[in-house]
């Protein structure tokens, strides 16, 4: 039997979370999805986000536990490996398990009977929408769940550290339609523009490989048949690529009826990879909305003399306040020349993520006709 949870945070939360799985589930099921995960009643959703916040809190040989775990019956599992007996859900077993799932794409599976919660083995392959826990760090945890088309970084739901409970806002409610270009809409989870892919968020996986390296980088998107961003960067260019870099638009215009859909996803995300591993550069790596690498290590100017002293500053989450303030007050130098470049191109779009993980993108809002900092490092954990 399900212990009552003393992580007053699950409580709090969880119908939230089913909420969110029976909407999404239901949509899926109208559209003819296939392969869909089982809707998580309220009281597993509190136990397993229960047992994994106290176990995020113990220590395995000194070392802190990493978990992903993803509820599911072993019959909606791919080619999983079972245990010879299950084991009750308790941050004791968590933390006990916990060495042996750290790596990226392996998640400890559970699944209930009745009110009896087991973990039941591991797996790689999930259904798709299928609740997803992840153990970040001590006292961090992020509910999400497995994309429809089952590729890609999954969609977050849901951030909990110790007391404090951070909801994504799913509605774009921080603008009416038109206020932000499409890539502002497209990373926060919304619908892919026409101009994306439909199978695969580009950005999204670019934003992720950016924060991976934890080195800190800007990218600059600008439009593709234009070179007016030039006149906001130094130059020469220190590093620029010629002829382009277009690995990534070729295989998204390449014909679906002639992919081999895993070949073609790896290559993607090593094309993926490998811009996201230049942003690692010091200066800003520059790339067209269609996804062709122009250059790295480009330094940053002023296109005219007008110098940016305001910015209005957001979160992705429910219930968050819009704040203005000078752009010196939202980070360091790379988001001063970040948002200094979008508010001389107002086509323009800037990535710019930080060491210590934060990721904020600045574009141009037409509503309030000042540069917008969306932080979104609650998208990407």
């Amino acid at each position: 039997m399900l212990s009552e949870p003393s992580y007053l945070a699950a409580r709090m939360v969880a119908s939230t979370i089913e909420s969110h799985f029976a909407m999404h589930l239901n949509e899926a099921r109208k559209m003819g999805k296939k392969n869909l995960a089982t809707q998580p009643p309220i009281h597993i959703i509190e136990a397993i986000i229960d047992a994994a916040f106290w176990a995020s809190l113990q220590r395995e040989e000194g070392h802190s536990p990493k978990i992903s775990i993803a509820l599911l019956h072993p019959d909606q599992a791919d080619r999983p490996l079972r245990f010879g007996r299950k084991l009750r859900l308790t941050p004791h077993n968590l933390n006990k398990l916990s060495p042996a799932v750290e790596n990226p794409g392996i998640h400890l599976a559970v699944w209930n009977d009745g009110d009896d919660v087991h973990i039941w083995g591991t797996t790689h392959g999930i259904p798709h929408i299928c609740f997803v826990l992840e153990v970040i760090e001590p006292g961090l945890v992020v509910i999400k769940h497995s994309r429809v088309d089952g590729f890609g970084k999954f969609v977050n739901i849901a951030i909990l550290k110790g007391d404090k409970i951070k909801i994504v806002d799913e509605s774009n409610s921080l603008g009416a339609p038109g206020d932000f270009p499409d890539l502002m809409a497209s990373l926060m989870g919304m619908p892919i523009p026409s101009y994306l892919s439909n199978s695969v968020n580009v950005w999204v996986e670019l934003a992720a490989s950016m924060r991976s390296h934890q080195r800190g980088g800007i990218l600059l998107v600008v439009p593709a048949k234009s070179d007016e961003w030039r006149k906001s960067i130094v130059t020469p260019i220190s590093y620029p690529v010629e002829p382009p870099y277009t690995v990534i638009t070729q295989l998204i215009d390449q014909d679906h009826t002639h992919r081999n859909k895993l070949e073609w996803q790896e290559q993607l995300l090593q094309g993926i990879e490998i811009i996201g591993g230049f942003t690692a550069v010091d200066g800003a790596t520059i790339v067209t909305q269609d996804h062709e690498l122009l250059a790295f290590g480009a330094k940053i100017a002023r296109a005219t003399n007008n110098t940016i002293e305001e910015i209005v500053v957001t979160e992705p989450t429910v219930d968050t306040t819009p704040c203005r303030m000078h752009p010196a007050q939202n980070g360091g130098t790379r988001h001063l020349a970040a948002a200094q470049f979008v508010y001389d191109q107002h086509d323009a779009i800037a990535l710019v993520a930080s060491q210590d993980g934060n990721f904020t993108i600045f574009a141009w809002n037409k509503k309030l006709e000042m540069v917008h900092a969306h932080r979104i490092d609650i998208l990407l954990l």
